[in-house]
């Protein structure tokens, strides 16, 4: 599973690598007649284009079997861009996206990256392939699937089941979620997944490397893509929150999000209330801003509780 590939529609989306570009990618495998005269020069066009898509059409079913066999191709590796790594296999461009590389540490500086993906030019690598879309001209290659032994990834994607806890080692932390390597295949955790209570980035909750459990969510076998979650092996906390709060009662929280109409203050992992901008003060003020700020301890009155709908209102007037 590639873990730059997924689309809003389906899980979500990183590392893409833009239409555009693959366009212009592809585009550069046109090679141009000799002038002559234009009927003969649009015959050759025809020509080549026709030998061109029957080659490209055979090399794309042979991609498929390797595929579905689990082969491991050695394949040079002719460029790179931001995303990742170029590769070539017959008449088709493939790409190896850095994530799925061995050895590839992301750098806070695009120079030290770039000068980690020039490197690997002229190497030969082994790659699994592991996305296949013909229509988009799209060939997603991985170094890091081709380290495993053959069969393991399709054993592992027919035997895990939804509900599963399985193991997992964080491979890449990406705005949207993180993805952890499970044997060979990886799986998608959405920000959402990570934790019952708000999170920036993942990378607040998650460090690259690190083995965690997790729980599995869903499973497409046949598109290689497996949801998971953290937040999931811990009780909810709001599926109990009427038995343990009681309105009226005073509690100790701290700020963590300071918006325009109120506060939001964490009372425990998971669990946030509000504080409404007319419960954050007496009189008149600006801005909430200038009442509360983000990491200050407070202690505020509950004045409402609504554990289906996610919902706790609180008040800083306690007096």
């Amino acid at each position: 599973m590639s873990s730059s590939y997924y689309d809003d529609s389906e899980w979500h989306q990183n590392e893409t690598v833009d239409e555009a570009y693959w366009r212009s990618i592809l585009a550069e495998d046109q090679t141009s007649a000799p002038k002559a005269d234009t009927e003969a020069r649009s015959r050759a066009l025809d020509d080549h284009e026709a030998v061109h898509h029957h080659q490209a059409y055979n090399d794309w079913q042979e991609a498929n079997r390797i595929m579905a066999e689990d082969g491991v191709l050695t394949l040079e590796v002719t460029g790179f861009n931001r995303g990742g790594l170029l590769v070539n296999w017959h008449s088709l461009r493939g790409f190896v996206p850095a994530s799925q590389l061995v050895n590839y540490v992301p750098q806070s500086s695009h120079q030290t990256s770039r000068g980690m993906l020039e490197a690997c030019v002229g190497k030969h690598l082994n790659l699994r392939i592991i996305e296949i879309d013909p229509h988009k001209n799209r060939l997603i290659l991985s170094e890091r699937a081709a380290q495993v032994e053959r069969g393991a990834r399709h054993r592992l994607l027919n035997a895990i089941r939804p509900g599963d806890i399985v193991q997992g080692r964080i491979t890449n932390l990406v705005e949207f979620g993180a993805f952890a390597d499970l044997g060979g295949v990886e799986g998608l955790i959405h920000i959402s997944e990570l934790s019952w209570g708000r999170v920036t980035h993942p990378a607040d909750i998650l460090k690259r490397g690190q083995t965690v459990q997790l729980y599995v969510m869903d499973v497409d076998p046949a598109a290689t893509r497996i949801a998971l979650s953290l937040k999931r092996l811990r009780p909810d906390p709001w599926a109990t929150v009427e038995q343990r709060y009681t309105v009226g009662e005073i509690i100790e929280a701290i700020i963590t999000n300071v918006v325009d109409f109120g506060a939001f203050a964490c009372v425990e992992d998971g669990l946030e209330g509000l504080i409404h901008f007319s419960e954050l003060a007496e009189g008149h003020f600006l801005h909430p801003r200038n009442v509360v700020t983000e990491g200050q301890r407070i202690r505020a009155r509950i004045l409402n509780i609504d554990g289906s709908a996610r919902r706790l209102g609180l008040t800083l007037r306690i007096s």
